[in-house]
């Protein structure tokens, strides 16, 4: 299958695959709101320094105090102790890449926002990090896993298996499931954390990178329709996240997000949807059990203004590509949230 191919366009109906057709949540505008955000990062103490742009000398304080306001209705502000209630007993796990991490700790930053006094514990163990609300027998958990398939070491060397997901042992159980994939598909030269591809017996120096993220987020899609009971967890694909490194993107060629401090305005995003967005609605159109696309990509579009930048703990260089916390991604898990209460 060439690209070309793979990008050809899908439905409405396939790419809001999970939202209700009375409103959709994830076409609107981004307003200002003064009474927003929605915790302190200070009193917040799940977040990583790489996304605790204030701590780390942001000056400007205006992204922080944007509400995403869907066209045709609107959504609740998310309310932390009802989402304990809800989910009392219950594991809920992110899995997926630094974007996966980046909700996992917004999640638990608004949880613990509304819940200050209630005793937590803090678990990592190989894979798996953890945030446990022990009153309520809740556990926010974040499974690094940047490909969903599966990375091997080999005689080789380092082996992409497309066509394997071995790693979904660890995700069997959970109430619910958040995925997340892409931006490491991207990565080449020193960043490359692979050295071949693997498809049934054959191995690969390259391929096309949006062929490779299709082949593997297929597995993904096999995976879940033969491990997900639909009855005892709800399953959501966290969507493309987009990053802002090229200012022609948005009509300002010289420019990225550094020093950016408001969102485009409007409901459009200029460069359109990114070719990985495509891919993720053609596989979610053909995946046969209920799969929740948490449409993010083009409201995050919109957000040029939302990343660390330079503010980003002892990070050098100029992240375009994760998110401030608070921030962006609370965006997220409160249409996670509204999704759940629908």
């Amino acid at each position: 299958m060439s690209s070309s191919r793979l990008l050809s366009s899908t439905s409405s109906s396939d790419r809001k695959k999970g939202v209700r057709s009375s409103c959709n949540l994830f076409q609107g505008t981004w307003v200002y709101d003064s009474s927003y955000p929605l915790y302190d990062s200070s009193d917040c103490p799940f977040i990583d320094p790489e996304f605790d742009c204030q701590k780390y000398g942001r000056p400007d304080q205006q992204y922080l105090k944007y509400r995403w306001k869907p066209s045709t209705c609107d959504i609740p502000r998310f309310n932390g102790l009802d989402f304990l209630k809800r989910w009392m007993g219950k594991k809920i796990m992110f899995v997926g890449d630094s974007l996966s991490l980046n909700q996992w700790q917004s999640l638990t930053c608004l949880i613990h926002a509304a819940v200050p006094n209630v005793k937590t514990s803090l678990v990592r163990k190989d894979s798996i990090s953890s945030v446990i609300f022990e009153d309520y027998g809740v556990w926010v958990m974040h499974y690094r896993t940047p490909y969903l398939v599966d990375m091997v070491g080999e005689k080789v060397g380092r082996v992409l298996k497309l066509d394997s997901i071995n790693g979904g042992n660890a995700w069997i159980g959970m109430d619910m499931l958040i995925f997340n994939t892409w931006h490491w598909w991207t990565h080449k030269g020193h960043n490359q954390p692979w050295d071949y591809l693997e498809e049934g017996t054959k191995l690969y120096k390259d391929m096309d990178r949006l062929i490779a993220f299709y082949k593997g987020l297929t597995t993904w899609a096999r995976w879940v329709d033969h491990n997900i009971d639909p009855t005892k967890t709800k399953v959501f694909f966290q969507g493309i996240s987009p990053t802002h490194y090229e200012g022609r993107e948005w009509n300002e060629p010289s420019k990225t997000c550094s020093g950016q401090t408001q969102p485009i305005s409007g409901s459009r995003y200029p460069a359109g949807l990114p070719a990985a967005a495509i891919v993720v609605n053609k596989v979610l159109a053909r995946i046969k059990k209920p799969v929740y696309l948490l449409d993010v990509t083009t409201l995050s579009q919109l957000r040029k203004d939302a990343h660390p930048s330079a503010y980003s703990g002892e990070h050098g260089g100029n992240d375009c590509s994760h998110w401030c916390l608070p921030g962006l991604p609370d965006t997220w898990n409160q249409l996670l949230y509204t999704a759940l209460i629908l």
